[in-house]
Order: structure tokens, then sequence, then C-alpha cells
């Protein structure tokens, strides 16, 4: 099967023995109400959330959900050496998807996750979603419009927007979707990554009751530097925004986070080749622009009412080249810069630094990837009732 397609000209890696080449380049969409099995294997389920239509045709978001008895899927592939295996031992008795929950012993539901990607990805993390499936809460993950299982041939320009705002829709229909199948009145979190994060942010800084308690992963709060870099850039590029905002910026193209997190170079995870591809989609315009925007709202400061869960990296290693160093560091943002800025998201909010994590915390090597699930369970043990319990028997 090819992956070559109208979401643009670069050519996309295909090494042999590649699961991915057996996935499809889009994803079907469904029937209203409808689910359809997911790519992330059984347990796994998809259903296209319609959002109308604009110039370049249909829109859509998409809502995956995972439901237990489900066996380990073989998406994800640590490979973990024996001494980072027994440091995880240490950190977490027993690794989170060793094992999931039965039927028979799982937690009562006591409400439900919504995961929310960052920039140029999608829903991939199997092992997130049995973290929380096996405390009892519902899981579901939102592949926003023009990404993922998203996209469509004639979008072409993956990823775009030139609002964050656009994005109400999405997380107004998603929530929609879970409510009718939760209830009204279930607890809700929202897990949200990178600029994820930042959509996650406003939006729960607008809809105060839409979830009870945020937790960020590596939010993208504000650019790189500093405030100052982002004035700078905003007199260059919001006058092209202005005229052309699909305009495409000739920026470096750098592969360096996909080879810390690919199983095809020297990450664990296998990743759709269109949907997380090996160098990021081109950065246009109208959505660095609209990126600029919601940086702007933070550094105002937000008034957020709900509990805030941070967690980054402990130091970032940024460069144009990768090296091994970027398995154990933040290679996408500046993590101080996220962790000040988040201190104008709320009244509530705790920051949690990670040793030897990358940009997507969820996605490290298992060492951090246990500690950074520890940390959400402490956490959680005051703000998300019952969710020691469940973490104990999850882990009994």
């Amino acid at each position: 099967m090819s992956h070559a397609s109208s979401l643009g000209s670069r050519s996309v890696p295909q090494p042999e023995n590649d699961p991915s080449a057996a996935w499809p380049d889009f994803s079907a969409t469904t029937r209203p109400g409808a689910w359809e099995p997911d790519i992330l294997g059984e347990g796994f389920s998809y259903t296209t959330l319609p959002l109308g239509a604009d110039a370049e045709g249909e829109l859509c978001a998409t809502l995956v959900r995972h439901r237990l008895p489900a066996p380990q899927s073989a998406h994800v592939r640590p490979t973990a050496t024996s001494r980072l295996g027994a440091a995880l031992e240490r950190w977490w008795p027993r690794p989170v998807s060793a094992s999931p929950a039965r039927a028979t012993d799982a937690p009562g539901t006591s409400g439900f996750v919504l995961a929310v990607h960052g920039w140029s990805d999608y829903f991939y993390n199997a092992e997130l979603a049995r973290y929380w499936t096996d405390r009892g809460y519902a899981f579901y993950a939102l592949d926003l419009r023009r990404y993922g299982r998203s996209l469509r041939p004639h979008h072409l320009n993956p990823g775009f927007t030139a609002s964050l705002g656009e994005y109400d829709e999405d997380l107004a229909a998603a929530l929609d979707m879970i409510r009718s199948l939760e209830g009204a009145d279930a607890t809700g979190i929202c897990v949200a990554h990178s600029t994820g994060g930042l959509v996650a942010s406003l939006w729960v800084n607008r809809h105060p009751d839409a979830f009870q308690a945020l937790i960020l992963n590596s939010p993208w709060l504000e650019m790189q530097g500093s405030y100052l870099v982002r004035y700078a850039a905003q007199g260059v590029v919001e006058p092209i925004a202005r005229r052309r905002p699909r305009a495409k910026l000739h920026l470096p193209e750098l592969d360096n986070y996909w080879r810390s997190m690919s199983r095809q170079a020297q990450g664990s995870w296998d990743l759709h080749p269109l949907w997380r591809p090996a160098v990021a989609f081109p950065v246009t315009a109208g959505w660095i622009t609209a990126v600029m925007a919601g940086h702007r709202e933070v550094s105002r400061g937000l008034d957020i009412k709900v509990p805030v869960l941070v967690l980054t990296s402990k130091t970032s290693h940024l460069g144009t080249n990768f090296d091994e160093s970027m398995l154990h560091h933040d290679s996408v943002l500046e993590v101080q810069v996220v962790r000040d800025r988040s201190l104008r998201l709320g009244s509530e909010v705790a920051n949690t630094l990670i040793a030897g994590a990358m940009h997507d915390v969820f996605a490290s090597q298992p060492e951090p990837r246990a500690a950074a699930y520890a940390a959400i369970d402490r956490w959680g043990s005051g703000y998300l009732p019952g969710l020691a319990a469940r973490a104990d028997a999850a882990r009994s």
C-alpha cells in the first residue's frame, strides 16, 4: 500500500517489517453513532463526529474508546533493558500494560478520561488507555479535525487551523457523545499533550464545567525562548497570515522527535507514517498565528477553576541533529518556560518534573513512564476520589 497522498510532496519512509504498512491511509467515516474496530487492536474502536465542511471538503473529528476486557496490544513494543526493567519494577510493582484488569475484578467505572493529542500527532498510546481503564475510568481519545483518523485525502494542509477556538466544536461533539454513553453527571478528566494542552487549557478556561480535573503532558504554553521571541515572530508572521493563512513557512525540517519515538528509529512505538510523519506537518502562517494568540491568552493569565497537574521532563535538550540524549530530555520545548507559564493557568496548579522523560512523558522510556503514572496516582489520590484504591487494585 502506498502512503503517497495529497497531504504533501515529501515521501514517507516505509522501513522493512513496518506493521504500519498494513494500516489504511485514511480511516473510513462511520455511520452516525456507530463504532468500528480501530487500528490499535482488540478493545479499541472509533466513531466519526461530523463537523460539516470547509472549502476543501468534509470535516470531522474522531473519537477513540477503549473497553475492558482487552489483551495487551502489540502496537507498542517497549524496549527496556534489564537495568531499566528493574528500575521500572522499583517505581511500579507491575508495568501498567502488563496485565489489564479483568471484567470480573475491575473497579466500577467512576468517570471518564478524554485524551487530546499534540501537533502533527494522533492517539496511539494503548498503554495510556489501559492505565485509566485499569483504574475504573472509561477512556476516550480525540483525533481533532485534519489530524490522524480525521484526516481525509482532500486535506491539503493537515493540522491547519486559523483559530484554536475552531476546536470548540470538536471538543463539544466529543463530550456530547461521551456523556450520552457515560451519563450527564460522570466525572470528566482531560489529559492533553503539547499543543493539545494549550487547546485544552483555553477550552477549560472558557467552559469551567466541562471537566473536573486537567492533566497536561508537556503543554505548549509559550514560544521557546520567551514571550520576546513570540512578539518578534508575531511581527513577521501575522501580516502573512492575514493575507494568506495557508501559506507554508520555510522552517527547518527535523526528524529528531520522531526518531526518539518511532520503533523504526531509536524509539519504542509503532507510528502511522501519515498521521505521525517523520517530519512534522508543514507549518502555516495561519496555524502559528493561532498558536501565538493562545500563548498571549495564557501569558495574560487564565482562571481555570479545576485542579491542574503539569507533567514535564526535568530538562530540555534542543538541537538540529539527533543524538541519544534526546531519548531522555524534552527535545521540543524548553521545559522551564512551560513550568513558569503554567503558573498562570489557575490557582491550583501542581508541577511534576520527570527525570529522563521525553517531550511526551507517556512515550518515554519505561522508567520515566512509570514515574509519570505514579505521579498521577499520588496527585489523584487527593483530587480524584477513589483513584488510590483503584491504583492498588490494578497492581494486585
